[in-house]
């Protein structure tokens, strides 16, 4: 399905590079460039497209004020596009999906045009999944009570493979793979890659939405852990065990997730 896109910067040099550059890919449709900030708000409301690359510095209305423009409309999804690094903090707050420095890579354009297809594949997944939960609530309300179940299940999302973390002043796009265990600490995380520990301002359930359940497994109150990763289990007493990881790190199982834990390890 084609990626409808707009791109907006005031310099008509930088849009015609980005456009030769997706001319690579035959999914990304450019139904529109705009040159301004006003030119774009306009735009997004006429056509709402699925995908805006967004210059942030621009006479007038800038980048983040073209997403104040949009509020009121369903957003599309947003790749800022910058030679400047300082607002990236900024770009990952207005939840975008990436933010790119000109001039643009071609392999951080085509990370970036994945996950912007990972996001599109759940959000009309979940868009269909409503509109038919919809009809189905009042023509067979059993059978919308089953899809609402089948759609919660595992495998019905698509879960994140880089995580984007602020922390002291920086971004980090942290590779969901090398993530070995996540300890809560409040509404912070504590990341943990085996050789970094990096923190994230997140509840730990809103987190495990984001992270494939068949591998991200909590094995306690405030541990979760990539059972791709675990190395050893030693039992211990009172029915607990522990995990050894691949780090050399030990991590304590609790009795009450033991179960869920032995699916996949024992």
């Amino acid at each position: 399905m084609a990626i409808r896109t707009i791109i907006v910067d005031d310099e008509p040099l930088a849009i015609q590079g980005l456009q030769l550059r997706l001319e690579e890919y035959p999914d990304i449709q450019i139904i529109e460039t705009c040159l301004n900030g006003r030119e774009a708000i306009r735009a997004i409301k006429t056509h709402k497209p699925d995908l805006v690359f967004l210059d942030i510095q621009m006479p007038g209305f800038d980048g983040f004020s073209v997403l104040q423009g949009i509020m009121e409309v369903e957003p599309p999804l947003v790749v800022f596009v910058t030679a400047y690094i300082d607002h990236a903090l900024r770009a990952f707050e207005a939840n975008a999906v990436d933010y790119l420095m000109k001039p643009v890579e071609t392999d951080r354009l085509a990370d970036t045009l994945e996950r912007v297809r990972g996001r599109l594949k759940t959000r009309r997944a979940a868009d269909e999944a409503k509109r038919l939960k919809e009809v189905l609530a009042e023509v067979a309300p059993d059978a919308a009570e089953n899809l609402s179940e089948i759609n919660s299940s595992p495998t019905a999302s698509r879960y994140e493979k880089i995580i984007n973390i602020k922390d002291r002043g920086q971004i980090f796009r942290v590779d969901v793979d090398t993530i070995e265990r996540i300890d809560a600490a409040g509404d912070y995380m504590c990341i943990n890659t085996g050789d970094n520990t990096l923190i994230l301002r997140e509840t730990m359930k809103d987190l495990e939405r984001r992270l494939d359940p068949r591998r991200f497994q909590r094995v306690h109150r405030s541990t979760i852990v990539n059972l791709d990763l675990v190395r050893q289990v030693r039992p211990h007493t009172n029915g607990e065990c522990f995990l050894i990881l691949q780090s050399g790190a030990e991590v304590k199982v609790s009795r009450s997730y033991r179960e869920v834990v032995a699916r996949f390890v024992y």
